[in-house]
């Protein structure tokens, strides 16, 4: 590690924390040439988890898109955006620890669906009826009927 003041390489750790996540460890470090101090983060590496769409094509697991999916769901709800990113970090952590780096899209979708059903019925709805792809009336008041059951 080499000093971002003098140059030179070499320094001790004098403070370690770990971020409220787990997933951050920032360390405060102090060269030993010029005995300034400064801060360095080490983060984990993920491997890249791939999504297998509904036609067979390949994606990266994109974090941004699945919130981007349950704020839509929950969109004029009164769901706070914490609980949302909560959610996001459970199916994010959850799919890294099935062991494949290959998951499907239609297990995300439920993965998804099943936490809208327990929180908000009106999100599940609206998650469901583009998850499942309602075409009709009749699609909305069947998936209505399932659920009262």
């Amino acid at each position: 590690m080499h000093c971002p003041y003098c140059g030179k390489k070499g320094s001790e750790v004098v403070e370690t924390r770990e971020s409220s996540d787990m997933d951050t460890i920032r360390r405060r470090r102090s060269c030993l040439a010029c005995g300034k101090r400064f801060t360095t983060y080490e983060r984990i590496e993920n491997v890249q988890l791939v999504v297998i769409k509904k036609d067979r094509r390949r994606e990266q697991f994109a974090r941004e898109k699945l919130k981007n999916g349950l704020l839509k769901a929950c969109d004029k709800t009164t769901i706070p955006t914490e609980i949302i990113e909560k959610m996001v970090t459970e199916i994010e952590r959850e799919l890294r620890g099935q062991g494949s780096l290959e998951v499907e899209s239609e297990l995300i979708g439920e993965m998804v669906a099943k936490r809208l059903k327990e929180l908000d019925k009106v999100a599940y709805i609206r998650f469901a009826s583009v998850f499942k792809r309602f075409v009709d009336v009749e699609d909305f008041k069947k998936e209505m009927k399932g659920m009262k059951e």
